[in-house]
């Protein structure tokens, strides 16, 4: 008996079609800016920056996380120019979109004199948790998997049916890994939503470094096991070089401003003063 993929369209309406990828995606912004509006209020910002935020941020990530892919898959995207806008097929780097959404949030802080590491504190556990909850969107489009396993080998695993069924992708069973990246994201939101409280645990923008190590550390080890990585020089896998880059710049990064700036105010006390980045 044939095992039949998901419908990746939720529903029709005419010629529009709605993704399960752009409703996953979405949902996860939404509930990743309710959190960060709450915590923002507590830490003396005002909620309007948030909303601000996103209303610039996430139309530039959008256009960084598909221009990160298409860039480094040229070969195939310059004799289907059409296709480069089709996002709601996939192909968006998460790598892409973050240092694109980086970008905005620096500059729209400074222009605001808001304490940019601190916004950056605020915002990042619901980001690391939108990226787990973004990547169930993946699993509906059937990508972001690993090398072919057995049918035995999910099932052993104890995954629900629907995963198991899903990861049938052109004949083969699939290793999912976009379920590990969803649960090693989910569990860093976890974690730092556990210990961001704790008094003088953390200065201002130490949260910002957590979230990336954490999910640098675990990206490159998924990003090992993937099939699908996007490549340079042949065989050196992009987001595992930059996910080396990253954890080892913001753990330097991290130490340095301990040392040599040890009057940088605390994350619990909020927003009073300014602060550089």
């Amino acid at each position: 008996m044939d095992v039949l993929a998901l419908n990746p369209i939720v529903l029709k309406l005419g010629s529009i079609k709605v993704h399960w990828y752009g409703v996953i995606i979405a949902s996860a912004v939404i509930l990743a800016v309710f959190l960060a509006s709450k915590e923002a209020k507590r830490r003396g910002l005002e909620v309007d920056d948030i909303y601000d935020a996103v209303l610039w941020a996430m139309p530039i990530a959008l256009l960084t996380a598909r221009a990160y892919y298409v860039i480094f898959e040229w070969t195939y995207y310059k004799n289907h120019l059409s296709q480069i806008p089709a996002i709601w097929d996939g192909g968006i780097a998460i790598y892409g979109g973050l240092l694109g959404g980086l970008a905005v949030i620096i500059i729209l802080t400074r222009h605001k004199m808001i304490n940019t590491w601190l916004f950056l504190d605020i915002i990042t556990p619901t980001i690391i948790l939108s990226q787990g909850i973004g990547r169930w969107g993946n699993f509906m489009n059937q990508e972001a998997y690993g090398k072919i396993v057995s049918h035995q080998f999910l099932v052993n695993l104890h995954l629900p049916d629907f995963i198991v069924q899903q990861m049938l992708i052109d004949g083969y069973y699939r290793m999912p890994t976009y379920l590990w990246e969803s649960i090693w994201d989910v569990s860093g939101f976890i974690i730092i939503m556990l210990v961001r409280h704790q008094k003088h645990w953390f200065k201002q923008g130490e949260i910002f470094f957590l979230y990336v190590m954490w999910y640098a550390f675990g990206r490159f080890f998924i990003e090992g096991m993937r099939t699908d990585s996007l490549m340079i020089a042949g065989d050196i896998r992009v987001s595992q070089m930059l996910s080396v880059i990253l954890f080892i710049g913001s753990l330097v990064w991290w130490f340095m401003r301990r040392k040599r700036q040890p009057q940088n105010r605390w994350y619990l006390d909020g927003h009073n003063i300014l602060g550089n980045i």
